[in-house]
């Protein structure tokens, strides 16, 4: 997770009581543990909430239940007092309305309690009916409302074809017929298949349909992201992103490709990309500066571009990728990246072929070369665009010093709309013996800050085996933590035999 270092805006701790890290206004959620920051907070459970009373009379004077108030009785009856009887009321003795507020006729009889079907509630009893089913009148059904009555009539209806059962011998009261399956209770349903139409299954429930949103319908549980966990293997190259154990989605893409040389060589192309938190749509971001500078370099390497010219206008085409984001988008998206920055992220990219390595990157993305020799020193071949850096290169503090300040992550260059001025930069490397190049994002070295904590944490048979490397580191930031998103690919050098391809991280 990188930070941009110039923004000065006000900030405010994170409302989770086990974070604390500081968020911006117009943040949505926690950089440091995904707190959502829409969430209304949870009221303090000891605070006191004295009981009101209601309907107070007249609505002045303090509240029923407050101190110092006088609660207002009923008036007691005219003689009655301690042990004095009670007296009695017949349901006819008190007046009534109905819902429409006019007044009720007095009532005689015996009053019972009907069932919807049998008419209104409170009518006198009528005598049972008796006789064959032939001799009783046909049933009867909700008709038509009598004018200005407001009271709906009732007229015969033609008697329904299949009559519902009587209760009776081999008959539940239910009215249920016998034999008949009972519906299915959901709680106790098994696996569902795949639903109709391509519609995706929760992967909690096995039963909702997951809306567009990205929660099951049925739970409410969220769904894993295709980008929660990626991995791609090319023989050549691999690479493994991961979303980490407190972000709430992944910000890091990267692309892999195999292709060629102008004199026909094989070419190996890695880009690993970090969305900037603090920005709009980081992800967004990472993903077109990946994708735009994997397809920049698979272009221009097969013309003749000398590969580390091929990779300065590969951050170039990256940057146009990320600064187009800015007029993409609904309205709303527009008018809440005018309210925070515009989407940025960093680019660490790498090029082997024809026996050289050739880095190109811009943010605190790093790059390292890991011989296969452990016995000869790893080196980072990448400076970091960060508050950290210029300070060491400042003769200000030492690395470890700068390293354990709160604002060593505060980038100073970056790919987006508002960065100051793009500098891209550039190296080329003919290294001598075997061994890895290893691009990554700070996920990973917040692990392992110098290279040689980066080679002892790689597994010794890296270059026969890049996938697995990449996924050991991985698990070493996953492990360490796991903060932040991680992102690794590892390139064997020199290059070994095998077939052409490309892979990118498509959201």
């Amino acid at each position: 997770m990188a930070q941009k270092h110039q923004r000065d805006v006000s900030t405010s701790p994170c409302p989770n009581p086990a974070c604390g890290e500081l968020v911006e206004p117009g943040d949505l959620f926690c950089g440091a543990c995904g707190y959502d920051l829409t969430a209304v907070p949870v009221p303090d459970a000891g605070a006191d909430h004295p009981t009101v009373t209601l309907g107070r009379a007249g609505g002045h004077g303090p509240e029923q239940g407050a101190p110092g108030a006088r609660v207002s009785w009923p008036d007691a009856v005219p003689g009655q007092g301690a042990g004095a009887p009670v007296g009695a009321q017949r349901p006819g003795d008190l007046p009534g309305i109905d819902s429409r507020g006019v007044q009720l006729p007095p009532e005689t009889g015996d009053f019972v309690l009907r069932s919807p079907s049998d008419g209104h509630r409170g009518t006198p009893a009528e005598p049972p009916r008796t006789g064959t089913p032939a001799q009783l009148p046909d049933p009867v059904a909700p008709g038509p409302v009598a004018p200005g009555s407001g009271v709906r009539t009732d007229a015969p209806v033609a008697p329904s074809a299949a009559p519902a059962p009587v209760a009776g011998p081999g008959v539940p009261p239910d009215g249920a017929v016998p034999g008949a399956a009972a519906p299915a209770d959901p709680r106790m349903a098994g696996p569902a298949g795949a639903p109709a139409g391509g519609e995706t299954l929760c992967v909690a429930c096995r039963a909702g349909r997951v809306d567009t949103d990205g929660y099951c319908e049925n739970c409410g549980h969220a769904q894993p992201r295709e980008r929660d966990h990626v991995e791609r293997d090319l023989g050549r190259v691999a690479a493994v992103s991961d979303r980490g154990l407190r972000h709430h989605r992944n910000e890091d893409a990267f692309a892999v490709s195999n292709g060629t040389a102008a004199d026909g060589t094989p070419a190996v192309i890695a880009v690993v990309c970090d969305g900037v938190s603090s920005a709009a749509r980081p992800d967004e971001a990472s993903s077109a500066a990946s994708v735009a500078a994997g397809e920049s370099l698979l272009a221009s390497l097969p013309g003749g571009t000398h590969p580390q010219q091929a990779m300065h206008e590969a951050i170039l085409a990256a940057a146009e990728a990320v600064n187009s984001l800015v007029g993409d988008g609904s309205a709303v998206e527009r008018e809440s990246q005018r309210r925070q920055n515009a989407p940025a992220c960093t680019f660490v990219g790498a090029v082997v072929t024809g026996g050289l390595l050739v880095v190109g990157w811009v943010g605190d993305s790093r790059a390292y070369w890991v011989p296969d020799d452990r016995t000869t020193q790893a080196v980072r071949l990448t400076e970091d665009d960060s508050w950290a850096a210029q300070m060491v290169a400042a003769g200000l503090m030492n690395e470890a010093e700068a390293y354990a300040d709160e604002r060593a992550h505060a980038i100073t260059g970056w790919l987006g709309a508002d960065a100051y001025e793009l500098q891209p930069h550039t190296a080329s490397f003919k290294p001598d013996r075997p061994g890895i190049a290893l691009i990554c994002t700070d996920g990973l070295w917040n692990y392992a800050e110098g290279a040689d904590e980066i080679a002892s944490a790689v597994p010794a048979d890296a270059s026969a085996r890049p996938l697995h490397a990449a996924q050991v580191l991985v698990g070493h930031a996953l492990d360490g933590g796991g903060h932040d998103n991680v992102t690794v690919a590892i390139v064997p050098f020199p290059l070994a035999p095998g077939g052409a391809g490309s892979a990118y991280t498509t959201p």
